[in-house]
C-alpha cells in the first residue's frame, strides 16, 4: 500500500516533468577519403541502390560497411536489442571507435529496459556517443512500471522515433526496416521477420546524413549519461568476435583486398537511380504538441499514390489505412490501377492489436477490388530470407515498402498505419528506378505466392474467405481459437488510432 502511495505521489508530482536539453550542434563530417572509398568513386559517380532482400546479407553488409569506415558512423535506430546479433553490432562499433572513427549512436527510448548500463559503457568510450530520443524520466525494466510511473507524460512518450538509417563515412548508407536484433537478420531460434533494406551510394547518402543530423541536434535527443541509470555495478563484456564466427557471415579478419573485392561486386551490381528522401520533420517544441509533424512521410507516400497509373504493390507489417488512405487507394482503383497488398495473417503478426484493427478494412478494401494477402507464419519458402536451420522457426513480415507503376520504389520504416502516418516519425526512401523496381518486384514474387500467403477473397455469401491453393478456410487460419476470440474481441475495441 505504501508502495502503491509513493508511485502516485511520484506521477503526479509536477516538477516531473522532463524538460528538453540544449546540446552543442555536431554534423556528419564531409566525406572520407580511403583507398577503399576512392576506388569504389573511380567504379562509379551516380546514384545507386543496392537490395538487401536476407537477414543474413544485411547483417553481412552492415558488419562490412562499419568495418570500412575510417572516419566516421552514424547509427539510428528504433531498436537495439543487445542480444548475439546487438554484440555483434556493439563490437564492431567498439572496433571502429579504437581505429579512431568517430561513432554516433541515436536510439529510441522505447525498449531500452534492462540495457541501461550496457550503453553507458559503450557511450564511455573516447570516440563513441550515444543518444536517447525522447526519453522517459523514471527508468524501470518493466514496461508496465515505467509507463505508470511515467504516466504525466503519456501524451510526449507516446511519439516515438522509428527512423532506421546507418551512414558510414558520409560515402554509403543502409535504410529500410530492420531494428537491430536476431530476430530481424534471422537468427532467432524461433520468431523472425521478413524485412528488406538498400545499401545506397551517391548523393543520397548526403540527404540521409543531413537528416541524422536533424535528429542529433533535436532538444528532445538526450546524451545516455543524462538520463540513464546505474543499477549496481556493471563490468564491460569482452568482445564476443570468438563466439561470433560461427554465427555470422563476416569474419573479423576479413582482409581489406577481399572488402574491396565485394564492396565492387555489390556496387556493380546496384541500379542506378533518383531518389527522394522522405523524412518525418522532429517536433520543434513538445512531441506531443507539434501539430506540423510528424506528417511529411505520409504525406509524401498518398502523393506517390495519386500519382500511379498502372500498378501498386503494399507491403507493410501493419497496415491499417487512414481514412485518406483509403482514399487515396479507392481513387486509384477507379483510375483502373491494379492494387496489391502483402500485410500479416492472424497467425504470424507479432502484434495482434494491430492485425484486430487490420480485419475492420478487409472487407471494404476487398469490395473495392484489391487483391488482399497475408503471410503464413509456415511460409515453405522463409528459408529465403532467415538462417538455416529453418524447420522450428516462423516467420513473420517486417517489410514496409511499395511499388508504384514499373519505375518507383519507397522503402523505409514507415508501416501504412495511424502510428506511422500521424504519431511516430519515418524515414524512407522514394526511388525513381526501372531496375530498382524489376529486383525488388522479382524478390517479392514469392512472398504473394500460395505456398507463403493466404489470398482473401469474398465468398458468394459476400463472407471473407482465405485461399491458398486448393486450400480453403472460411476462418481466420490460426493455430489457436483462443486467438481467434482475442482478435475478435481487440477489433471491437476503440484502439485503431493507436496502431
Amino acid at each position: 500500500m505504501h508502495l502503491l502511495a509513493g508511485v502516485i505521489a511520484i506521477v503526479l508530482t509536477g516538477c516531473a516533468t522532463l524538460q528538453p536539453v540544449n546540446t552543442p550542434d555536431e554534423f556528419t563530417p564531409a566525406p572520407a577519403s580511403s583507398s577503399l572509398w576512392d576506388t569504389l568513386a573511380q567504379l562509379r559517380d551516380d546514384d545507386w541502390f543496392y537490395l538487401l532482400n536476407n537477414g543474413v546479407d544485411a547483417y553481412d553488409w552492415r558488419l562490412r560497411a562499419i568495418d570500412s569506415a575510417v572516419d566516421s558512423i552514424d547509427l539510428q535506430t528504433f531498436i537495439w536489442e543487445l542480444d548475439t546479433v546487438g554484440h555483434g553490432i556493439r563490437d564492431r562499433l567498439l572496433a571502429a571507435a579504437a581505429r579512431g572513427v568517430k561513432v554516433r549512436v541515436l536510439t529510441d527510448d522505447s525498449f531500452i529496459l534492462d540495457a541501461d548500463a550496457q550503453l553507458l559503457a559503450i557511450d564511455n568510450h573516447d570516440n563513441i556517443q550515444l543518444r536517447v530520443y525522447n526519453p522517459y524520466k523514471r527508468r524501470s525494466s518493466s514496461i508496465a512500471l515505467r509507463s505508470i510511473l511515467n504516466a504525466g507524460e503519456f501524451y510526449r512518450l507516446d511519439h516515438r522515433m522509428h527512423n532506421k538509417v546507418m551512414v558510414i563515412d558520409g560515402r554509403v548508407a543502409v535504410i529500410g526496416g530492420r531494428n537491430l536484433d536476431e530476430k530481424y537478420f534471422g537468427y532467432d531460434e524461433q520468431y523472425n521477420f521478413r524485412d528488406m533494406e538498400l545499401v545506397t551510394g551517391g548523393s543520397t547518402v548526403q540527404r540521409l546524413a543531413n537528416g541524422f543530423d536533424d535528429y542529433w541536434n533535436e532538444r528532445w535527443t538526450f546524451p545516455i549519461a543524462d538520463i540513464a541509470q546505474q543499477r549496481g555495478s556493471y563490468v564491460q563484456e569482452p568482445m564476443l568476435e570468438g563466439n561470433l564466427e560461427a554465427l555470422l557471415p563476416v569474419e573479423a579478419n576479413e582482409s581489406e583486398m577481399q572488402r574491396l573485392q565485394q564492396w565492387q561486386s555489390l556496387v556493380t551490381a546496384a541500379h542506378t537511380g533518383t531518389a527522394q528522401m522522405l523524412i518525418d520533420n522532429p517536433p520543434s517544441d513538445r512531441p506531443e504538441a507539434d501539430t506540423d509533424a510528424p506528417v511529411q512521410v505520409a504525406q509524401a507516400l498518398l502523393q506517390a499514390i495519386e500519382a500511379a497509373r498502372k500498378e501498386i504493390w503494399l507491403v507493410s507489417a501493419y497496415l491499417i489505412p487512414t481514412e485518406r488512405f483509403e482514399q487515396a487507394i479507392e481513387h486509384a482503383i477507379a483510375r483502373g490501377v491494379r492494387v496489391r497488398v502483402l500485410t500479416n495473417s492472424i497467425g504470424s503478426t507479432n502484434h495482434i492489436t494491430a492485425h484486430s484493427a487490420w480485419r475492420r478494412h478487409v472487407h471494404h478494401l476487398l469490395q473495392l477490388g484489391v487483391e488482399v494477402h497475408e503471410l503464413r507464419e509456415d511460409a515453405a519458402d522463409r528459408y529465403l530470407y532467415i538462417a538455416s536451420p529453418v524447420s522450428e522457426k516462423t516467420l513473420s513480415l517486417h517489410a514496409k515498402l511499395m511499388l508504384i507503376d514499373d519505375d518507383r520504389v519507397f522503402i523505409g520504416s514507415a508501416n501504412f498505419d495511424p502510428r506511422s502516418l500521424r504519431i511516430n516519425t519515418e524515414v524512407g526512401l522514394l526511388v525513381r528506378s526501372t531496375g530498382l523496381n524489376t529486383a525488388m518486384r522479382t524478390a517479392l514474387t514469392p512472398d504473394f505466392a500460395p505456398r507463403n500467403a493466404w489470398q482473401l477473397e469474398l465468398d458468394a455469401d459476400h463472407k471473407v474467405r482465405w485461399v491458398a491453393g486448393r486450400e480453403v478456410r472460411h476462418h481466420q487460419p490460426s493455430v489457436s481459437h483462443m486467438r481467434r476470440i482475442e482478435d475478435w474481441f481487440l477489433s471491437r475495441l476503440p484502439l485503431e488510432s493507436e496502431m
